[in-house]
């Protein structure tokens, strides 16, 4: 599966091979484990992120993967947004330092 990330004016289109998504299940769940603590999003507290949120928290990390150059990590994140959004196909990476500016975008694969 393909997810775009919009990044300012760029686009990139992060392939997320099959076996990640099947493999990935249990360092996914690991995630929502620590995020069931709650998180620090810019400048707010959210004691119990929803699945939104979530995706957010892991749309940041894969923006820093990306930034640097950690493909692992940017498929790993990127896995863990599709499997909580069914039906995203993409993702606008807010730059401004605001997290929960951070959208997601549905439609068919393509």
């Amino acid at each position: 599966m393909i997810l775009n990330v919009y990044v300012d004016e760029q686009t990139f289109p992060v392939e997320v091979p099959d076996f990640v998504l099947a493999e990935g299940a249990e360092m996914f769940a690991r995630m929502d484990r620590d995020m069931d603590r709650g998180w620090q999003m810019s400048r707010t507290w959210v004691e119990k992120p929803d699945t939104v949120q979530r995706c957010q928290i892991a749309a940041d990390r894969l923006l820093t993967a990306l930034h640097q150059d950690n493909e692992a990590v940017t498929a790993m994140m990127a896995g863990y947004i599709l499997s909580r959004l069914p039906g995203v196909v993409g993702v606008r990476v807010d730059t401004t330092g605001d997290i929960t500016q951070t959208e997601f975008m549905t439609g068919p694969q393509g």
